[in-house]
């Protein structure tokens, strides 16, 4: 039997639009000489959907399109067989969610078999128990297709083997179910969100999988940007044996082809298939999954073109290099806005950098606009303030600086019709150091899940082929600019050491004893928790930002804004 991995980027919502890519995928599988096409998890809503499952129309139109689908591959004479996720509406029985996350099998202009979603992930980013109702694990059974027997499940049922996870989720592995009913190839379509570690642990996991039940395991996964959530694709096929002999192309649509062999005795070592490269190396990963999602962002949400402030700074270089290549050169503006405190270098790095990518370069100053607002302000900032810090003025009249620098780039942005890409990374957003209404205005945060030791590592990675980030923007000390002589280090820890602790803290969990006896200096543990903790109130206030870690500032976190606790 040949597969073909159907790696599409469906929109949510956009039941038309993905049904095209679909039928599209499949004519040009049929070329192939395709005996099945496998497409993600929803494919036909687009994942994830969230509340738009609540309403009756989008529920719907799911069942039209998967109708509609049915009928327009029917009209296709000896086309092969199509596995296609869906929103299912269950008959109402007087309890539970009558919706399920499922997949049917298309064959002969008709579905000939639906299998729903067992488990229902609700950790991190996910919340499907909001939405659906699970499948009863009993019920997993393989589906016959062409002297085949599929064992097909979606994205979270194959998350749970015993043998690799050495805590599990949950008690039931519909995996194991199903290669105890006789499967004799797992087919899994999922919709699994790319992060760092992910991209390691989930071919490891899927391997060990196909080898423990000594089954052929066929991965699909969308690829594409959602919201805060980039999708890598990385579609793959093993053998019984655990070996890769099938990969899609990571961070790209596509439709790769694998051959499992005439018969289900002759899988094992007679399956051969198409081989795309990974990226060279995690940063490249990285970096092109923020291309995605910048990309997928902008066009899904009405948006052609973007601006942002360069400050002659690392993080501005780094997501303006993004937009380039996202966007196109011809549709990124980057917006100089000198202050008082702007050092001439800075000035000259961010109109280098605009030069050598090749995108539109203005130059703001903002020292007029400041000035007024001093003046204005200075009869209320004579006023006593028992309750202000003894830093209070300093702090002001910098954050005046960044909300004059927003309000400059959210009226370019009115006006050009531009959609605004903030610039601050996950240690500064961590730790409060940046400015609610000035630098965090804005339609999408770019890398606000990238930790600033790894801007550094993805800007050399942007220069390897082509150097277009000034050397200077990586070697001068980081400065917000916004008083005299300033690096981010009067304020923060050195961000080697800040960096660490903050991966501790925000994604292994650590909690302020953990982390001391983890070996990291007590005041400094102390302060770096102390700071994430009291900034939740702006880090909620922030726009979406794209996840590539393992715990973002986003859906996937959520945190009291006021509490108490400092653990």
């Amino acid at each position: 039997m040949r597969i073909a991995l159907g790696q599409i980027n469906p929109t949510i919502g956009d039941f038309d639009g993905n049904q095209r890519l679909i039928e599209a995928a499949v004519d040009q599988a049929a070329r192939g000489g395709a005996d099945l096409v496998v497409f993600p998890e929803l494919a036909l809503s687009g994942y994830p959907p969230k509340d738009l499952l609540e309403r009756a129309g989008f529920r719907a139109a799911a069942a039209e399109s998967l109708r509609a689908l049915a009928a327009a591959l029917g009209a296709r004479p000896s086309g092969p067989g199509v596995i296609v996720g869906f929103p299912e509406t269950l008959a109402p029985d007087g309890s539970g969610i009558p919706l399920a996350n499922a997949a049917a099998l298309i064959e002969g202009g008709r579905v000939t078999a639906v299998r729903r979603k067992t488990l229902l992930p609700t950790y991190d980013v996910f919340d499907e128990w909001r939405y659906f109702s699970p499948e009863p694990a009993d019920a997993a059974r393989p589906v016959p297709f062409r002297g085949r027997q599929l064992g097909l499940c979606i994205c979270e049922d194959i998350w749970n083997d015993a043998d690799f996870w050495p805590h599990r989720l949950y008690r039931d592995d519909p995996v194991e179910l199903l290669a105890k009913a006789g499967a004799d190839v797992i087919i899994n379509v999922s919709a699994s969100p790319f992060t760092l570690d992910k991209r390691t642990l989930r071919p490891r996991m899927l391997a060990a999988t196909a080898r423990r039940w000594r089954l052929p395991l066929v991965f699909v996964n969308q690829v594409g940007g959602q919201d805060d959530l980039v999708f890598d694709g990385s579609s793959t096929v093993f053998d019984a044996t655990g070996a890769v002999v099938a990969r899609a192309h990571e961070m790209r649509t596509d439709l790769a082809f694998a051959n499992l062999g005439a018969t289900s005795g002759e899988m094992t070592g007679q399956m051969t298939g198409d081989v795309r490269a990974p990226a060279a190396s995690a940063e490249r990963a990285a970096l092109d999954a923020l291309v995605l999602g910048t990309r997928d962002y902008a066009r899904r949400c009405g948006f052609s073109q973007a601006l942002l402030g360069l400050s002659g700074g690392i993080d501005s270089a780094l997501v303006a290099t993004i937009a380039t290549e996202a966007l196109g050169p011809e549709n990124v503006l980057g917006v100089g806005m000198p202050s008082r405190y702007s050092s001439p270098g800075s000035v000259d790095d961010a109109r280098a950098l605009a030069e050598a990518l090749g995108i539109a370069f203005d130059l703001v100053s903002i020292e007029p606009m400041f000035e007024v607002y001093l003046k204005a302000l200075a009869p209320p900032f004579r006023r006593p303030a028992p309750a202000a810090p003894p830093d209070a003025e300093d702090l002001a009249t910098q954050n005046l600086q960044a909300r004059v620098r927003g309000a400059i780039l959210m009226a370019l942005s009115n006006r050009q019709g531009r959609l605004l890409l903030t610039t601050g990374n996950k240690s500064e957003i961590a730790t409060g150091y940046c400015t609610l209404y000035g630098d965090m205005a804005g339609g999408l945060a770019v890398i606000s899940d990238v930790p600033k030791t790894l801007v550094y590592r993805l800007a050399r990675v942007c220069n390897a082929s082509r150097p277009v980030i000034p050397e200077s923007s990586l070697t001068k000390p980081p400065s917000a600019e916004l008083r005299p002589d300033q690096t981010d280090q009067d304020s923060l820890p050195p961000y080697e050491l800040l960096d660490r602790i903050l991966e501790a803290h925000l994604e292994q969990g650590l909690d302020v004893a953990a982390l001391v006896a983890a070996g990291f200096p007590a005041p400094v543990v102390a302060d770096v928790v102390r700071r994430v903790t009291v900034n939740e109130y702006k880090r909620r206030q922030m726009p979406p930002g794209l996840k590539i870690t393992g715990k973002a500032f986003g859906p996937g976190r959520r945190m009291p804004i006021a509490q108490r606790w400092r653990g």
